[in-house]
């Protein structure tokens, strides 16, 4: 069998589908573009999908993750342009790898998030955020199936900073694909806040609307809306930033290509 992992999108109005739903959807998807999938064992079997630490519905991401195992070779690049064919709008592959050596989940350490505050103005926001990062704990309690669990959000937020939402050098500087969607914005709006934050993994998971919980505490901030996008997951560099999850299994391609050297 064949191991690939893929990077996929969920924008637009796609963020508001559950994750159950958008795997049906992948299936289907699989299923039209033809993909040799290996099926699991037993009477009900399924094709080995494995999802690595999904967004909640409602929230957009440009950086998901999902492991397939294949019954047959294929070329990645090839599945791409399949599988992109027969995905709904809003799902789009960016990159598929075969698996390399190690863990997948394990390799999304952290994950840098950007959430929209229309009607909070950045000068609020950033007095708001000095207030959450020099709190040593911020609990928050979220409503789960269970019951209500209580969580310390600030000691999962490693880092955070405030943009302006009409800097548009800053932001299509770095975050290309954010002023692509700039047609999606309501028209007329004021200048209003960013929060850009990068969030360890936890468990349980501290969620963008878990931030937004932590900053009413510490500072009484209770914006009116918010959409939240997450804009890339992987391990945390010695510098601060986020590794690409997939440079291990690109390395390890290029090494049995003789491309590399395995020294």
């Amino acid at each position: 069998m064949q191991k690939l992992r893929l990077r996929y999108t969920k924008r637009g109005r796609l963020r508001f589908t559950s994750h159950r739903d958008l795997a049906r959807a992948f299936e289907r998807a699989l299923r039209r573009a033809g993909v040799p999938m290996a099926q699991s064992q037993g009477f009900n079997p399924r094709p080995k999908i494995s999802w690595a630490n999904a967004v909640p519905t409602g929230v957009a991401s440009e950086a998901e993750y999902v492991e397939l195992q294949l019954a047959e070779q294929v070329d990645p690049a090839v599945l791409c342009t399949e599988l992109n064919r027969a995905l709904p709008a809003g799902m789009d592959l960016v990159e598929a790898v075969e698996a390399g050596p190690g863990s997948l989940p394990e390799r999304l350490e952290a994950g840098r998030w950007l959430t929209e505050l229309p009607g909070v103005s950045p000068a609020a926001l950033r007095s708001a955020v000095a207030e959450l990062l020099v709190a040593e704990r911020v609990e928050v309690q979220r409503t789960t199936k269970d019951g209500t669990r209580t969580m310390d959000a600030r000691a999962a937020v490693l880092s955070a900073e405030v943009l302006d939402s009409t800097d548009l050098a800053a932001l299509s500087d770095r975050f290309p694909a954010f002023i692509a969607q700039v047609d999606d914005w309501p028209k007329g709006r004021d200048p209003y806040g960013i929060l850009v934050t990068v969030v360890r993994q936890t468990t349980p998971a501290v969620r963008p609307d878990d931030v937004l919980n932590a900053l009413r505490v510490v500072a009484d901030l209770a914006p009116a809306a918010a959409r939240a996008t997450r804009w890339e997951q992987g391990r945390l560099d010695d510098e601060g930033g986020i590794a690409d999850p997939f440079a291990l299994d690109r390395a390890a391609a290029a090494t049995q290509r003789g491309e590399l050297p395995t020294g």
